[in-house]
């Protein structure tokens, strides 16, 4: 089963598509900044590449739209 699942990404977002965009543009801040990482480093998330650990911070509230 994936982790976080769509459920829980759309509490914050109802767009799917804008999640997409969300994890991507975090995914790639990740990439270039790990130091930005908000669970502390590999050690606080469940995923091991980037696009996971931006959408566990998109579930957890972490990332959000900016308008």
């Amino acid at each position: 089963m994936l982790y976080p699942s769509l459920h829980e990404l759309k509490e914050n977002e109802n767009s799917k598509y804008m999640i997409v965009i969300m994890a991507a543009k975090r995914a790639r801040e990740l990439q270039d900044h790990p130091e930005y990482a908000v669970f502390g480093g590999d050690d606080g998330y469940r995923s091991k590449k980037t696009v996971g650990m931006a959408l566990e911070e998109i579930a957890d509230k972490h990332v959000t739209r900016k308008d």
